[in-house]
């Protein structure tokens, strides 16, 4: 019977064993989509090519990407207007949110992007200088970080998933006005309508969660009910929740129940993303959250400590309550920014949390030590590579700070690493 199954399929002109594709053409049906190799989850990109890899290929449609905002603002605000300018260069629908900036003018300053070879040649002198430094990095780096897989972070000559950006260019405003996008700016939103509450939610973060939700099932978003024209992704933007722009003051003690406002919405948003073609990126002032909770917690335990235990932790909370979390950690006002082990970078990169999708463990890159830096047009996320004792480029006052920092690595270090002694190489 199998071989006359097979001798009837030989006849047809195909193999009797043939791979059912139905499920994956579906996926690649949307355009800047993939479909990921290791859970088949829908992968879209961030808009920068380093932080894909970083995070397992893409983010994930229907996930929540939380980016934990650097001291000033600055890098988080770039990983944003990436994310943002690569669904302009999709085509994809965006909704933009904001307490601070205004929408028009975020939209205004998206990075330029580089389409074709014409413009990549534009990088040409600085995409030299990159790979000059890798191959010279190379020359003196650590055995220990060898063999570690390669993190795309120069442009290649074409690439069908994401996209590279200038960032000392702005976009034009004909490919910028060329997509569907919708804003919401706080400060219209409340002089709009009276000020209002829900579920126990201060007004900012209910007339947003309706705002999303109203375009997620009057576009076509909705999972629930497939969409009659050609699929697309609706990319959602929010910047700087959290902050006290949005009314979110959670040492506030006269409305308490504003304390959880925060949670409540990523809670409500997160199901709003599970079923509709959407993904979503926010960015969280985590510093100035943190020094609140600190002051809450002091302020409060000497007047209730209950009341103390309650309310604490509000960004565990907030990471657990989000798919992926990378924090920023920049070197401007810190130590680290006048130390010569770190003079090739401008922060750290942390990566927190990646969703299990499909699996039971995580797809997380085996590079633990990120960190990135900002050139004249390009942002990329790298290996933190620290230079080899014997360099010409650390002095020999700099040994015993080089050993402290090795130590701090969690993944590349090697046994030497551990004891108190510099690095012997």
């Amino acid at each position: 019977m199998a071989a006359a199954a097979g001798g009837a399929a030989r006849g047809r002109g195909v193999t009797s064993f043939q791979r059912k594709a139905a499920a994956g053409s579906r996926l690649a049906a949307v355009v800047g989509t993939r479909p990921s190799v290791r859970h088949g989850q829908l992968l879209l990109s961030s808009g920068l090519p380093s932080l894909d890899c970083v995070l397992g290929g893409g983010v994930a449609v229907g996930t929540l990407l939380l980016i934990e905002e650097d001291k000033y603002g600055l890098y988080s605000n770039l990983l944003f207007k990436y994310f943002l300018a690569e669904g302009v260069v999709c085509g994809h629908h965006l909704f933009v949110a904001s307490a601070k900036d205004h929408p028009d003018n975020i939209l205004k300053e998206l990075p330029a992007p580089l389409l074709d070879d014409t413009h990549r040649n534009e990088l040409g002198e600085e995409a030299t200088a990159v790979k000059s430094e890798d191959f010279q990095d190379s020359m003196k780096i650590a055995w220990r970080y060898q063999n570690l897989p390669k993190i795309e972070a120069s442009p290649t000559t074409s690439t069908k998933f994401g996209h590279y950006y200038d960032v000392s260019k702005t976009m034009s405003p004909e490919l910028s006005q060329s997509t569907k996008w919708h804003s919401f700016y706080l400060p219209e939103e409340l002089s709009s309508q009276p000020k209002t509450k829900t579920c126990n939610m201060n007004s900012a973060y209910a007339r947003l969660l309706h705002s999303i939700q109203r375009i997620i099932y009057q576009e076509g978003f909705d999972g629930s009910d497939p969409q009659k024209k050609q699929k697309t992704i609706l990319r959602i933007g929010i910047q700087s929740l959290g902050s006290m722009l949005w009314g979110d003051d959670i040492c506030s003690n006269d409305t308490p129940e504003d304390i959880h406002s925060l949670t409540k919405f990523l809670y409500v948003l997160r199901g709003l993303l599970r079923k509709s073609l959407s993904a979503c990126i926010i960015t969280v002032p985590a510093h100035l959250i943190q020094v609140l909770e600190y002051l809450q917690m002091l302020s409060v335990w000497i007047l209730d400590a209950l009341t103390a235990w309650k309310n604490k932790a509000i960004m565990e909370r907030v990471t657990n309550l989000s798919d992926t979390v990378v924090g920023l950690e920049s070197f401007i006002g810190s130590e680290r920014e006048t130390n010569p082990l770190y003079k090739d970078y401008h922060g750290l990169v942390h990566v927190h949390q990646i969703p299990r999708l499909n699996s039971l463990i995580c797809d997380v890159s085996d590079t633990k030590d990120l960190a990135f830096r900002l050139k004249r047009k390009l942002f990329t996320i790298e290996r933190l590579h620290l230079p080899p004792d014997l360099s010409d480029t650390v002095s020999r006052a700099s040994k015993q700070d080089l050993a402290e920092s090795a130590k701090l690595l969690s993944s590349g270090c090697g046994a030497m690493a551990i004891g108190k002694k510099h690095l012997d190489f």
